[in-house]
């Protein structure tokens, strides 16, 4: 679904999709509607929780904000509140409502919003909020007041550091330490020899590893949605086929190695692709599987478990990458 909550037509599957009943009172409002209005009523005269519940969406969201506010009024930090929820249900908006019901309750009267343990930083900070407290009085116009020059000033410094990062490059001394910097690069070359050195195009030259990329990452998307096509249902197939995928380090050693016919473009490409095709299509079966292959109330825990290690492996490959030198 989109962020509109419609359903894209990807999946053969949307045409057995039924919506789902909602009672509706004469108003056109369904429970949870009606509840929210409830509870938006209820508070309407208690500050600051009734103006900031009036901006809740949804009943769930109001009852986020109303925790938070409950813990944030009490004023004695031994609470803590986690909100988890799925994408889209207003995560974000909840805990800013919620940033604005501390910001009334008082807390930027008694602590700074921005502090830093680096010298220049924390001086600065310091000096703003001793002008901010000696010039803005200390209410909700002043406290806003205070809240733009923070803003504003760091913009301008934002914009500072852009500036000298695009001056920088052209002084004497960061020139200097640009050549010696090439020169290191250059003897290393010398010394060491890489895969992304070795798998090089005189025909595409610098475009080559570029498009290499982009086709990994194309035909890892084809290979992803073709279980929408077809999912191998079989577990001890599809895990054979990751076996067998391991075929594919020689034939790339091939490629860095062998005969010249087997240097040129189109068997890299073509590797590279089924590499990647391969990879999009298991790795999604066997997560499609797994959840499948255990009792219901361990499916969620077996989802979670699969994507751990993917995760674990994809940081580990990553890694193990950066010591392969042929």
């Amino acid at each position: 679904m989109d962020d509109e909550l419609n359903i894209l037509p990807i999946s053969s599957h949307i045409k057995s999709i039924t919506p789902v009943p909602v009672n509706e009172d004469p108003e056109g409002l369904s429970e949870s509607e009606w509840d929210l209005k409830n509870l938006k009523q209820e508070l309407s005269e208690d500050f600051p929780v009734g103006p900031l519940i009036k901006k809740c969406c949804t009943l769930d969201q109001g009852k986020a904000v109303v925790t938070f506010l409950d813990a944030i009024l009490d004023k004695s930090l031994r609470s803590t509140v986690a909100l988890l929820a799925a994408r889209g249900r207003g995560k974000s908006a909840a805990l800013g409502l919620a940033v604005a019901g501390a910001i009334a309750a008082g807390y930027l009267k008694e602590s700074l919003v921005l502090e830093s343990c680096i010298d220049s930083p924390g001086v600065l900070v310091s000096m703003l909020r001793i002008l901010t407290k000696a010039v803005f009085p200390q209410c909700a116009d002043g406290l806003r007041k205070s809240a733009y020059l923070y803003f504003f000033t760091s913009i301008v410094f934002m914009v500072i550091c852009i500036v000298l990062y695009n001056v920088a490059h052209k002084l004497p001394i960061m020139q200097y330490y640009e050549e010696l910097k090439a020169e290191a690069v250059k003897e290393e070359k010398a010394e060491k020899r890489y895969i992304t050195e070795d798998v090089h195009s005189l025909v595409l030259k610098d475009w080559y590893l570029v498009l290499l990329i982009t086709g990994y990452n194309v035909f890892d998307l084809v290979g992803k949605s073709l279980t929408a096509v077809y999912l191998l249902e079989n577990a001890k197939v599809a895990i054979s086929a990751c076996v067998v995928r391991l075929l594919f380090f020689p034939l790339f050693i091939g490629c860095l190695h062998g005969p010249q016919l087997f240097r040129t473009e189109f068997p890299v490409s073509l590797l590279t692709c089924l590499l990647s095709l391969t990879n999009g299509y298991l790795t999604s079966v066997l997560m499609i599987m797994a959840p499948k292959s255990v009792q219901i109330q361990h499916a969620e825990t077996s989802g979670i478990v699969m994507v751990l290690f993917l995760v674990v492996g994809l940081a580990s490959g990553s890694v193990i990458a950066w010591f392969w030198v042929i």
